[in-house]
């Protein structure tokens, strides 16, 4: 067992140096065609597709880098036009950074519920509200020393964590992050990666000519794992989800209804593990949803969406077997 977790590590740790580096550290990442991460404040309806008002994102540096990192907020105020109102906006909302042991190996910290306390170190914090000097801007958590994070012998790096919360009030705060190597701009870090155990975003509306919207969700399996149970929640059953990898050509899974969870369970082969999966949402609706995804395996354990699928978007490998007559 503990040759074979080693083997899983250094696999993992390989295809985390492989990811394209750029996309890698933009969330969600451009491939995922997600359009911006949500969070409601607390009196929202949870119909109206956040189940717990928070949200965490783990962002990682490897191990041999001491030069300084920021982690950039893009819009984090709620009042724009890029958020979601609900009546008037009178949401704020809290960006926490966390490092430090206990960080990501805390009890609680790679789960999908919500930490009431989340275990690591709190670096930095800051709540936004009604903000025009944020609206449509970065917001800089840093210079960060990369040693502040906490070392993660399984990722063969550093990793902090931001935990987002609506604070008060009902509307949806639309944001994305950057992890990157300057303060004013969007400078990708060699080897650098971002990760969540519960993904709530935004699927974009439809165009006006009815072509649908596709959106992928890359969760990772292990050579731990024999099945995956994915959970969703609040798709109003207007989008198709199929499964793609490098041994499923589309299988379908459950969608929810309005306000409600569902889940479905997949089994997983040996050819799949130390990959990524294709969790494929196809939506012809033409108005945007808020949604909320994640992935569980045979354990109830959650595993991860990477910023950028490990081992490259998963494509089908038919097998084909060549008969030679003679």
């Amino acid at each position: 067992m503990v040759k074979m977790l080693l083997a899983a590590g250094c696999c993992l740790a390989l295809l985390l140096k492989t990811a394209v580096p750029a996309a890698a550290q933009a969330v969600p990442n451009p491939v995922e065609k997600i359009e911006s991460l949500v969070t409601f404040g607390p009196q929202a309806p949870k119909a109206w597709g956040d189940d717990d008002f928070a949200q965490t994102f783990f962002f990682l540096v490897p191990a041999t880098r001491r030069e300084p990192l920021y982690i950039r907020v893009f819009d984090p105020d709620c009042g724009g036009q890029l958020d979601a109102r609900i009546g008037e906006f009178n949401t704020r909302t809290e960006f926490s950074l966390y490092g430090g042991p206990g960080t990501h190996s805390g009890p609680g910290a790679a789960s999908p519920a919500a930490a009431a306390t989340p275990p690591g170190r709190l670096l930095r914090q800051q709540a936004f509200g009604t903000d025009p000097a944020t609206d449509g801007q970065y917001y800089n958590f840093g210079p960060l020393n990369p040693l502040e994070g906490e070392l993660v012998e399984q990722f063969k790096g550093y990793v902090y964590k931001v935990v987002v919360r609506g604070l008060s009030g009902n509307d949806g705060n639309l944001y994305r992050f950057f992890l990157s190597s300057s303060p004013n701009l969007n400078v990708p870090i060699a080897g650098g990666n971002a990760f969540t155990y519960k993904y709530s975003f935004r699927i974009p509306a439809g165009p006006p000519s009815g072509r649908p919207v596709t959106v992928h969700l890359y969760p990772f399996a292990d050579e731990n794992v024999v099945s995956i149970k994915q959970s969703n929640f609040d798709l109003d059953n207007s989008a198709k989800i199929t499964v793609f990898s490098v041994a499923k050509n589309g299988h379908d899974a459950a969608v929810s209804g309005d306000g409600q969870w569902v889940s479905s369970v997949l089994p997983i082969t040996q050819q799949e593990h130390g990959l990524s999966l294709d969790l494929r949402l196809v939506s012809k609706s033409k108005e945007f949803n808020d949604a909320t995804f994640y992935v569980t395996d045979q354990y109830d354990k959650a595993l991860p969406f990477f910023a950028v699928p490990l081992g490259g978007p998963p494509k089908y490998k038919y097998d084909i077997d060549m008969k030679i007559h003679r």
